[in-house]
């Protein structure tokens, strides 16, 4: 029997959130951006900034059978960082994190927006959202990082 927890993470959770994190981005988004996006990531979900998050209540972990498998955060209406590990992906529990994401934010807001990387962009898709906007970001080494802002009504 599966147990599945989601649950909102606390300083305990911190290291291996960002290990989670760190390693879905190093597995994954080599093969959609070049490697300067690839550290931005790594930057921009830091021990650091997940810890910061976890303080000010934005974190949740999903738990199956005692192992953290993925993550989301919410501030306000705005989703971020919703990462699983590569090898529990394309079995559903993305859009369980985002649903629950959604239900939380749905009790303040009438939608929600989240900034999609380019492997996360179908998903969200799948899930109801649409692009409003594409972004890009101009890094070192003239490399570039582009993603799409997208809304869902709730």
């Amino acid at each position: 029997m599966i147990k599945i927890d989601y649950i909102k993470a606390d300083r305990r959770y911190a290291e291996k959130i960002c290990s989670l994190v760190q390693s879905t981005i190093r597995g994954v988004y080599p093969k959609y951006y070049p490697k300067e996006a690839v550290e931005f990531f790594c930057g921009l979900h830091s021990l650091e900034n997940i810890s910061r998050d976890i303080s000010d209540g934005q974190v949740y972990v999903l738990i199956i059978n005692g192992e953290i498998i993925g993550t989301g955060s919410a501030k306000d209406n705005h989703i971020t960082r919703v990462y699983v590990l590569p090898k529990y992906q394309r079995m559903g529990y993305g859009g369980k994190i985002i649903r629950k994401l959604e239900n939380l934010i749905a009790q303040n807001f009438d939608y929600a927006v989240v900034d999609a990387s380019l492997p996360a962009v179908r998903m969200y898709e799948h899930r109801g959202y649409k692009t409003i906007r594409h972004e890009s970001m101009e890094l070192q080494n003239g490399a570039v990082l582009v993603y799409d802002i997208m809304r869902k009504d709730l």
